[in-house]
């Protein structure tokens, strides 16, 4: 058998610094918000000029794709391990662990989840072609593969017709499916359902119910008795 060769010291050293580079971004966007994340900011802390930041990062973007593609990964595993903590064989389940840890993770990162979800930065986008983009499906892909699993089930019931406006849009979804033929109109249903979960969290972490609400967490419970029941699942 062949033994694979450790890291050159030089492969450490650069792996150890765009570690420390990724924790003293993250540290900048939680203690002074988004603006804060400059390659001369991330240079100052490190103790570096910020010319030598570029040896790691050619660019602000490629900084903050960076940091992105980290924070979506942490999302996905986050959600992931919710999911496996129920069966298999119970989707309806898995999707309830998964909407409420989508919705722990953003209260407990809400400068983490402000940078994915609002987009303060253009940097951040998840276009095909940028580095955040498999990662940013990644995450998705946790909970639209529990909607397609719900699907094969048989209790949603979608819109029976679809304006055309929507056919291209949704075509573009359907392409992440990995060869699952689902039809368009419950695609529908599947993005009408993520807008509502991420609404819902997004109103609660960025504050916008402190006007109404000590406690969200009841609303955001009937909310997602909604999305279930939506998805054909309402027992969960």
């Amino acid at each position: 058998m062949t033994s694979r060769a450790a890291p050159s010291r030089r492969h450490r050293v650069r792996e150890h610094a765009l570690d420390e580079i990724q924790r003293t971004a993250r540290r900048l966007l939680v203690e002074q918000g988004p603006a804060a994340v400059t390659l001369r900011a991330i240079a100052r802390e490190m103790g570096m000029t910020a010319p030598g930041l570029y040896r790691y990062h050619s660019s602000h973007q490629d900084l903050i794709q960076a940091l992105a593609s980290h924070l979506y990964d942490e999302l996905a595993t986050a959600l992931a391990a919710a999911r496996d903590e129920h069966p298999a064989s119970e989707p309806g389940q898995r999707m309830r662990a998964v909407c409420r840890q989508l919705r722990r993770w953003a209260l407990a990162h809400p400068r983490e989840f402000g940078l994915l979800f609002a987009k303060p930065l253009t940097d951040t986008d998840t276009a095909p072609g940028n580095a955040a983009h498999d990662p940013g499906w990644r995450f998705g892909g946790v909970i639209l593969e529990l909607m397609v699993q719900l699907w094969h089930r048989g209790g949603i019931h979608p819109p029976a017709d679809l304006d055309t406006a929507w056919i291209t849009q949704l075509e573009e979804v359907r392409e992440h499916l990995a060869g699952e033929d689902v039809p368009l109109n419950v695609i529908y249903v599947f993005v009408a359902s993520w807008a509502r979960l991420f609404g819902a969290v997004a109103v609660e972490a960025f504050g916008h119910l402190d006007f109404a609400l000590t406690n969200p967490e009841p609303l955001f419970e009937h909310t997602l008795q909604d999305i279930l029941t939506a998805l054909g699942d309402p027992t969960g």
